[in-house]
């Protein structure tokens, strides 16, 4: 990841051809050690290349990898349909505190029928 980093950075700074040792500039002036390896297959696999047209095709890729979670993206999929009636993370997150909240009340004699 330092090696794309130093990469992107160096294209930033308006380098449209960063070489390797421009790479290992960057990861040596913020005390990374520079494995060439990774640099010559980076630069290998993106010589030639439009570099938006990378991380285009990179995203495509990415947006089928199932990024696990769960919690609001499950609320908003069992919301159903209907134009506007899509839970918000917030809105998922207050229903939470809600049944938080009534757990807590009912647990006040922990079960042992005290207070009944």
């Amino acid at each position: 990841m330092k090696v794309v980093t130093a990469y992107l950075l160096a294209l930033l700074g308006g380098n449209n051809k960063p070489s390797a040792d421009h790479i290992k500039t960057i990861l040596a002036s913020v005390g990374a050690d520079a494995d060439d390896d990774k640099i010559e297959l980076l630069l290998s696999q993106v010589k030639g290349k439009d570099i938006t047209e990378v991380i285009a095709s990179g995203r495509e890729k990415l947006a089928s990898v199932p990024s696990g979670g769960g919690g609001a993206d499950v609320v908003v999929a069992a919301s159903g349909g209907g134009g506007g009636g899509a839970t918000t993370p917030a809105a998922a997150e207050s229903k939470k505190e809600e049944k938080v909240e009534e757990a807590e009340a009912s647990d006040d004699d922990m079960g042992f029928g005290l207070f009944d």
